[in-house]
């Protein structure tokens, strides 16, 4: 599990503002999509001690991660299912609270997503999502990149920004029956290690810029790699690597 990204490390300052504006109540049936390795849903298994939460997400490594962080915290009422939230087959109107931590940008179609959500979520259920805003307001994504030349615009693949855009997504998510949509911009850096030699390790994890220093020839890549630890190298600080960010909680109902 060594190569899997640390994101809870990477956005401990976000998680913090998330989990506020969360505001799981002590009897909350939470639903976590998209859990990742499991942090956000055990903070809400741990604040919803006479309720539960369930943590969903397609990748079963990031899940096993999950299980084995879980597994010395005693949470009785933390559960983790494989499974895509855009077709899964949720019980109706079984959750209070749908959360999600970056993890619903991705959706091949949203509308449908939010639909098959909202489906699973009580009437007056919550929703409460932390997404990404436009590429060019996260330095994370833009300043790394420009280290490497074959990297002008936007990856191929999946596409991290897809809810960036305000009116985009309140039309998304109101498509879907939800109502009451807010925007709330988050501003906070992002952590990639205490070192700039421990972030070029992590930004390597990143499948994106794996993907794309392998696809340069050897001369090319050791040029990359040069940019790239000079990069992170004037992102250092007495407390680490950091870049800026930023970011939407959004917040919606079901009626």
């Amino acid at each position: 599990m060594s190569d899997l990204f640390d994101y809870d490390a990477e956005l401990r300052l976000h998680n913090e503002l998330f989990r506020a504006a969360a505001r799981v109540g002590s009897g909350d049936r939470v639903l976590d999509v998209g859990c990742g390795m499991g942090q956000s849903t055990r903070e809400a298994a741990g604040a919803a001690v006479a309720g539960s939460a369930v943590g969903v997400d397609v990748s079963e490594r990031m899940l096993e991660r999950a299980r084995q962080l879980s597994a010395d915290q005693g949470l009785p009422n933390l559960t983790f299912q494989q499974a895509d939230a855009q077709v899964h087959r949720f019980p109706p109107a079984q959750f209070d609270l749908c959360i999600s931590r970056f993890g619903t940008m991705f959706f091949a179609d949203p509308v449908a997503a939010f639909t098959n959500i909202g489906h699973a979520l009580r009437p007056a259920g919550r929703l409460v999502l932390l997404v990404w805003q436009e590429r060019d307001r996260n330095e994370w994504a833009t300043a790394i990149r420009q280290t490497f030349p074959a990297a002008p615009g936007a990856p191929a693949g999946p596409d991290p920004f897809s809810l960036a855009d305000p009116a985009t997504t309140e039309g998304i998510l109101t498509a879907a029956g939800f109502t009451e949509v807010s925007f709330t911009d988050v501003r906070e850096p992002v952590y990639y290690g205490p070192d700039s030699a421990a972030a070029f390790d992590a930004v390597l994890r990143l499948w994106e810029f794996k993907d794309l220093l392998a696809s340069l020839g050897a001369a090319a890549a050791e040029q990359a790699s040069a940019r790239l630890r000079a990069t992170l190298a004037a992102h250092t600080t007495d407390g680490g690597v950091y870049f800026d960010s930023r970011a939407w909680i959004i917040t919606a109902r079901r009626p």
